[in-house]
């Protein structure tokens, strides 16, 4: 076998053992009474304390109709989001978690820099214009993490099976993050893992008939 082949072969098998060693996780994410939660950030944080990658994907939340969209973000500790403005109006938009705190003043466009999210936490944006628009950002610090879409599932791809921590986190839960531990098997099938989170009322619908602007 030639050195070409040989180098060829020793590729296609390193690709396929990591292929093999990759793997997944869906979750179910129910209110307590069994209906499904759309905007549930989970979070996978694999046991051992190994050192976590850090992918820092740039994200972006825009300001459209006197709303932030998307309404809930997640990003990995370090990573920058921009707010471009594609209203008509100008926003001032803040935040005063102690995760991230932040004033961008009046503007409009793409005027305002973008913002980097160094701390884990919970970050809640508003503007100081539009007192109804609100959004939410999850900081974590691993890169493995999913939303759950409007069937309240989540799918989180993985390097590698093994022990994880799954945190599940919504704007309107009553309390803080739930967390479980999950034993992720290697193999084409994702594993499946189930999660009930208690709500607190939802909030009134500004958009309702006679709510206040």
């Amino acid at each position: 076998m030639n050195t070409l082949l040989r180098l060829i072969c020793l590729a296609g098998m390193s690709l396929a053992s990591a292929a093999a060693a990759a793997s997944a996780i869906t979750v179910q994410v129910n209110d307590s009474s069994g209906k499904p939660l759309a905007d549930v950030v989970v979070t996978a944080e694999p046991d051992g304390g190994a050192p976590l990658p850090k992918p820092l994907k740039p994200a972006e939340i825009e300001q459209r109709g006197l709303r932030f969209l998307p309404l809930v973000s997640v990003i990995q500790t370090g990573s920058r989001v921009s707010f471009p403005n594609n209203d008509k109006v100008k926003h001032h938009i803040y935040s005063f978690s102690p995760a991230k705190k932040f004033d961008q003043k009046l503007y409009s466009g793409v005027a305002a820099a973008p913002q980097v999210f160094d701390k884990a936490g919970i970050v809640v944006l508003g503007c100081n214009i539009h007192d109804r628009m609100l959004a939410y950002i999850k900081v974590a610090d691993t890169p493995f993490f999913a939303k759950t879409d409007a069937a309240g599932v989540a799918r989180i791809e993985l390097p590698a099976a093994g022990k994880y921590t799954l945190s599940s986190w919504h704007f309107n839960m009553a309390g803080g993050a739930v967390e479980q531990a999950v034993a992720v098997k290697a193999g084409e099938g994702a594993t499946a893992a189930s999660v009930k989170l208690t709500m607190k009322p939802p909030a009134p619908d500004p958009d309702s008939p006679g709510a206040p602007y």
